[in-house]
């Protein structure tokens, strides 16, 4: 009898130690810091931040935001920047306020507006709101007028005046046509690099390094720098007397190709002609390419190799 009530008490003992073991595994894990539960959830946020005079210099606002000691989770983000020339203005599905260094990270969906006619689309970014700097290690693209810039990874100006992007670039720049009609895919331009490209809006000019490649309908130019200008909106391009390094008014930048400077390992394709020169100038006014620095001329063909003239 002594028997039977030990091996009950030791089967009963041994349930209990089951159900105590299966409970543990089942256990939820424990939640992470960034998924707890906030100190206060409001809807409607907004926040505001003032200039000289009392001028309002930006603002940044959530449809709903939870509230934590050092961070503030926002869904449905809009940004604004006031500035003299133009506003900006940001906008993303969520993104997290740090109320210790006032910078702003942005998830899904972001964009980036200008009153200028620039847009930056890209699926994350960071807003350094005191260096109005924004940066991102994800692909962006850019669109101004009929150019459109894209590659991986970027830094710059909150008004996107100047930005960088550092890898796999691609630029495509679709000819301007007059009101009413369709640009034609095939006249576009199209520039790829490996490296880095920087484009600065107010000198209207961009920077293409590593294994440069620039494609129109007529030629193909391959390059290890690049240095592209382009025509400011109502400016004409520069001509045989005319530089595009003196055509850098603040003027709104276009999308026509005013000047091209090549160096390094120059290869230019034309027809079925090759030319091999250290530097290589293209000038749009007078459709000409000068070449210098030990240049070589390849022809395969009987035509002529218009517009091209040699350097020392």
């Amino acid at each position: 009898m002594l028997f039977k009530r030990t091996g009950l008490i030791a089967a009963s003992l041994f349930f209990i130690y089951a159900i105590a073991v299966a409970q543990e595994t089942a256990a939820p894990a424990k939640k992470d810091a960034s998924v707890q539960d906030s100190d206060q959830q409001i809807s409607e946020f907004s926040l505001s931040g003032y200039g000289e005079k009392g001028v309002k210099a930006w603002d940044l606002a959530g449809k709903t935001a939870d509230i934590f000691t050092d961070v503030v989770k926002l869904q449905s983000v809009i940004g604004n920047l006031y500035g003299k020339e133009e506003d900006i203005k940001l906008t993303a599905d969520s993104g997290d306020f740090n109320k210790t260094d006032g910078k702003v990270h942005l998830e899904k969906n972001v964009v980036i507006t200008t009153t200028t006619g620039t847009k930056l689309t890209t699926d994350s970014l960071n807003w350094d709101r005191r260096g109005q700097v924004v940066t991102t290690k994800d692909y962006v693209n850019i669109q101004r007028e009929n150019m459109v810039a894209s590659g991986k990874g970027a830094v710059g100006e909150m008004g996107l005046k100047q930005v960088s992007l550092q890898k796999d670039v691609q630029v495509d720049i679709l000819p301007e046509v007059k009101e009413g009609r369709v640009p034609d895919p095939k006249d576009k331009t199209v520039i790829t690099c490996d490296g880095q490209l920087e484009i600065d809006y107010d000198k209207n000019v961009a920077v293409f390094k590593d294994n440069v490649k620039v494609e129109r309908p007529d030629s193909t130019i391959y390059s290890d720098r690049m240095d592209i200008y382009f025509i400011p909106s109502g400016k004409e391009a520069s001509g045989p007397e005319k530089s595009a390094e003196s055509n850098t008014s603040p003027s709104l930048m276009g999308s026509k190709i005013d000047k091209i400077f090549a160096k390094g390992n120059v290869k230019v394709l034309k027809g079925e002609n090759i030319t091999y020169s250290d530097t290589a100038t293209y000038t749009s006014g007078d459709k000409k390419v000068v070449l210098t620095g030990r240049p070589k001329l390849i022809i395969y063909s009987t035509e002529d190799f218009q517009g091209a003239s040699f350097g020392n």
